[in-house]
């Protein structure tokens, strides 16, 4: 069975909260769960949700996990979004056209 593929990994607000943490350097399961409202155990079961993406990727220091983005999987979500921004900079240039014969 395949892992959850990136779409779906981010479909979770706590899971794209946790890449934006990540986005600032890799951290330690401890620092993570610490602006959160949830036991480490449920901040793990993100993070491993996160890795099996390949968001994200898992290193052991000592005793404690560290997690790094890891964003290329994230193009794959830009190229899909990018292909709506020309539909909206399409409608918003019309909005702009009619607003000025109107005006």
């Amino acid at each position: 069975m395949a892992g959850p593929d990136v779409f779906d990994a981010i479909a979770s607000p706590v899971r794209r909260a946790l890449l934006d943490v990540l986005a600032g350097g890799a951290r330690s399961v401890h620092d993570l769960a610490a602006p959160f409202e949830m036991s480490r155990p449920a901040v793990s079961q993100h993070l491993r949700v996160l890795r099996e993406a390949g968001l994200v990727a898992e290193e052991r220091v000592g005793r404690e996990r560290h997690y790094r983005l890891d964003a290329r999987p994230l193009r794959a979500v830009a190229d899909w979004a990018g292909h709506y921004e020309q539909f909206w900079l399409r409608h918003a240039r019309l909005l702009r056209e009619f607003l000025e014969e109107d005006g």
